[in-house]
């Protein structure tokens, strides 16, 4: 049986909400429970009340809260951006996608398929400690387990142990699979990566 996955839709344009609404009846292959808000006025107390697992919301709707508030009150909730107008590209910074309305009904599929396997498999990962970031920062930054014991003041047998935790957390046991992993997570940016890699050849030129 597919689980089933919570989606509320804040749009006030009866046109383009019953769009909306229409493309996602039409994704068999998910089990979509819909949720209309009309009102803006009405999104926190809404999100509040029925808890969906994703937002589709034009980022541009006057009035509307703003999304670092929808996240904070909503722990775990997707935010898509409905996009049918031109947006400056800081408007669109920290949704979890981006929806507009020249994407076909498969392309919508993929994108919700795809966000909702992301928030599964952070549902199913055990939550890593403040020090497990750190050390993952280290090891994407190319550091060994005795500069990473060093730069944290601990021993290097601790940092071994966190190592051995955050893999077990994750499934992911290479330094490349952390990388990508941080970088995703925004642990780290993709400029201090390059430059990380740079210094190594560098180094090893």
């Amino acid at each position: 049986m597919k689980s089933l996955l919570k989606i509320a839709v804040a749009e006030p344009s009866l046109i383009i909400r019953s769009g909306i609404l229409s493309v996602l009846r039409r994704l068999s292959s998910l089990n979509i429970e819909m949720i209309e808000i009309t009102d803006v006025a009405q999104l926190s107390s809404t999100l509040s009340w029925r808890k969906p697992d994703m937002l589709i919301i034009n980022p541009l709707i006057p009035g509307a809260v703003s999304l670092q508030q929808i996240k904070k009150e909503c722990d775990g909730l997707k935010c898509i951006a409905l996009q049918y107008t031109l947006a400056d590209v800081s408007t669109l910074k920290g949704y979890d996608e981006i929806i507009t309305i020249y994407d076909t009904a498969e392309t919508i599929r993929e994108k919700i398929e795809k966000l909702h396997n992301t928030a599964v498999q952070e549902a199913t990962h055990e939550p890593l400690t403040e020090r497990e970031k750190e050390i993952i920062i280290g090891v994407v930054k190319g550091w060994t387990n005795k500069q990473i014991a060093e730069k944290l003041c601990l021993s290097a047998h601790t940092v071994i142990t966190h190592r051995r935790n955050i893999a077990a957390k994750l499934q992911i046991h290479s330094a490349a699979g952390l990388t990508i992993y941080a970088i995703v997570n925004r642990f780290v940016d993709l400029n201090d990566v390059k430059g990380s890699i740079h210094r190594k050849d560098e180094e090893n030129g």
